[in-house]
């Protein structure tokens, strides 16, 4: 008597097969989604005005994290990057004050800069320092006594860290007022708008959507 061979048609196909096969590619999606995120690129959604007109409340970016090195989860390691962060570069950071909020803003001084803020203007090691994109809301200057918004003390930047201001100087709380971010904090490059939202006139914001951050 002869063997004869059956095959299995797609009908026939065993349940615990398919149950395996959807399992399995659902693991390696959340895998491969949890490998992007944690070393390649992220996602953010703006939620305050501090780096207007740079950034708009409801701007949704990706962040470019391989460009300084990301961190190895769980561990202390990080892996190596392309490069270091630079004057002008806008970052996303963990917030030296409470590591769990991250925060976005502008690096103004690298380490062994010499910053010092004069009647709203930027010193960097001795020389004006203007940054195309930075506005001022308010027309009042604060004395050094009051407040270090419009005026400071000489800072120089330590090692491995970082001075970073937003864009909108007159209602950004940064380096100013809680010092410095470590360079073992920083995320990653915000480099490009995917998505806009604008609460307020409850529209999308057309114009935004695909511009790059500079």
């Amino acid at each position: 008597m002869k063997n004869t061979a059956v095959s299995l048609t797609p009908a026939e196909k065993p349940k615990k097969s398919i149950v395996l096969e959807y399992t399995q590619s659902i693991i390696l999606a959340l895998v491969l989604a949890l490998f992007i995120r944690t070393f390649i690129v992220q996602t953010y959604k703006i939620p305050s005005g501090s780096m207007e007109d740079t950034l708009a409340v409801g701007d949704y970016i990706v962040v470019n994290k391989f460009i300084f090195g990301a961190k190895v989860p769980f561990t202390d390691r990080q892996i190596p990057g392309m490069r270091d962060p630079a004057r002008g570069d806008v970052i996303v950071f963990e917030f030296p004050e409470d590591p769990s909020k991250d925060f976005i803003k502008r690096v103004i001084g690298v380490p062994g800069d010499r910053v010092q803020m004069m009647d709203k203007h930027v010193y960097v090691n001795g020389k004006p320092y203007a940054n195309p994109h930075e506005v001022h809301k308010r027309d009042d200057t604060i004395p050094k006594n009051l407040s270090p918004r419009d005026n400071t003390d000489l800072i120089i930047v330590p090692t491995n860290s970082y001075f970073v201001m937003g864009d909108n100087r007159d209602l950004s709380y940064d380096s100013r007022f809680w010092g410095f971010v470590r360079k073992d904090s920083i995320k990653g490059l915000a480099f490009i708008k995917y998505f806009s939202w604008d609460g307020e006139k409850g529209g999308v914001r057309w114009q935004n959507i695909g511009r790059l951050i500079d």
